[in-house]
């Protein structure tokens, strides 16, 4: 039974009738406190100053029939009610539950004891119409502020179904792609969207998470034939009992003008970035020139740097640095006079330890440049020894920055690889023995065998 205070108006003018009833309560031990009247004015007067939470009432009164008290569509919660009669009438109960009643009892001694128990059931019934009720407004509610922002919204607010036809779309989709709501809701949303970005779009919700809010671009077709870039945050709308979609909610925007200024943006760097290149490759070119013993050493090393740091997993932002470093590696020999540079001969001790300080100036005039810091470990240290034997600084070991002591492995392979003035070439076999026999002492062990796997898988 109920198991809270329940106040329940009676309206009875038979005495017999109203004492059964009450009796029927007292005898359950119910929780009720019956307030009884004996017509519809002493009725209302009760409803005005308390409202009860259930009317049973008998249908004729002497003032009128209480069907008066029946709630209307304009109030569909008003105060439940159980009608009762003396006789039966399929006509009149058809009519009373049509119009509100909560139930329809024929008098009888019988059904007055069970009135505790058609009570409980009609207050029951009572909560979950008002829950349903409630639930509807709330819904309504929603709905009428989401069409008030949508309306009024900039973005192009749409719902749509996991298929992607367009439930609803808001009136900026006039202003974004050029059509009305009208002409997009019912039609398929992917037909839109440009075949390169249609998979990603269609599969976003695919193996993803349903309850997060995903923000993608993409390109969108305008009414007028071109494609502009949208950016839309979208979210699923569950059906959290069967745990699946019911709809797509999605808010779009227009970003063209951002893509185009990203890519402006984009293709000046590249400008810059090939400016850069060209830069460097004019000093190299100019050191050439200058230096013909060793034109071409430095394209020969720089790709075949690239090519094994590639295998040790530098990204491509790092190998951008490491070609720019290794086309500068002999870039301070600028600074070296021509008398030493050009010496058909061997360097005596003097001349040497002019010509070692040409990592000093190759550091010195590039370090105050801002987009060189990163690309100075190979001109200033790849003349440093594993055994800390080399210069300018006698590093040791893995004090060497790692790129520098396998550019240190490249330059001499490449130095013995080709004529000097000054001797012939070198077999590449002779070249490998040396390698392996200076491995530990002048070069990287590990390295030297990364090097010579990258040099014997082509040969």
């Amino acid at each position: 039974m109920l198991d809270e205070l329940i106040n329940i108006l009676l309206i009875e003018d038979e005495d017999p009738h109203a004492e059964l009833i009450q009796r029927a309560f007292e005898d359950q031990g119910s929780l009720v406190r019956i307030h009884r009247v004996r017509s519809l004015t002493e009725a209302r007067a009760h409803i005005l100053s308390q409202q009860p939470a259930l009317i049973i009432a008998d249908w004729r009164l002497p003032d009128g029939e209480s069907m008066e008290l029946l709630p209307n569509h304009q109030d569909p919660l008003a105060t439940p009610i159980i009608l009762m009669t003396s006789y039966g009438n399929e006509r009149i109960a058809v009519e009373a539950l049509k119009s509100g009643a909560l139930d329809y009892v024929v008098k009888s001694p019988e059904s007055m004891l069970d009135m505790p128990h058609l009570a409980e059931r009609a207050i029951e019934q009572w909560a979950a119409r008002a829950e349903h009720v409630n639930m509807q407004k709330a819904l309504l509610e929603s709905e009428a502020q989401f069409r008030l922002l949508a309306e009024n919204a900039s973005d192009m607010i749409s719902r749509l179904t996991i298929d992607g036809h367009m439930l609803y779309v808001s009136p900026a989709c006039e202003t974004i792609l050029g059509y009305t709501p009208e002409e997009l809701i019912g039609t398929i949303s992917f037909d839109l969207i440009h075949e390169e970005d249609r998979g990603f779009v269609k599969n976003l919700f695919k193996g993803n998470r349903y309850d997060t809010t995903y923000t993608l671009t993409y390109r969108a077709l305008h009414k007028k034939g071109h494609y502009v870039w949208l950016e839309s945050s979208s979210r699923a709308i569950l059906d959290r009992k069967a745990d699946s979609i019911i709809e797509i909610q999605t808010a779009s925007r227009d970003i063209t003008e951002r893509k185009k200024a990203e890519k402006a943006l984009q293709d000046a760097h590249d400008h810059l970035q090939e400016a850069y290149q060209r830069t460097i490759e004019g000093w190299v070119r100019a050191l050439d020139l200058r230096d013909r013993e060793t034109e071409g050493h430095t394209q020969r090393v720089t790709e075949l740097t690239v090519k094994v740091a590639a295998t040790l997993g530098f990204s491509d932002e790092e190998l951008t640095h490491i070609r720019r470093g290794a086309l500068l590696h002999d870039m301070g020999k600028m600074a070296i006079p021509d008398d030493i540079l050009q010496k058909p001969g061997p360097l005596n001790e003097v001349e040497w330890e002019k010509m070692r300080l040409h990592p000093v100036y190759v550091y010195e005039m590039l370090s105050p440049i801002s987009y060189l810091h990163a690309a100075l470990d190979i001109p200033y240290c790849h003349h440093e020894r594993w055994d800390g034997s080399g210069y300018p600084r006698g590093l040791k070991g893995e004090e060497i920055p790692l790129i520098a002591r396998l550019f240190a492995i490249i330059d001499v392979w490449d130095a013995l690889c080709s004529d000097r003035p000054y001797r012939k070439q070198l077999p590449k076999a002779d070249v490998i023995k040396y390698l392996r026999e200076k491995s530990g002492e002048l070069f990287d062990p590990k390295l030297v065998d990364v090097f010579l796997a990258v040099v014997e898988a082509e040969q």
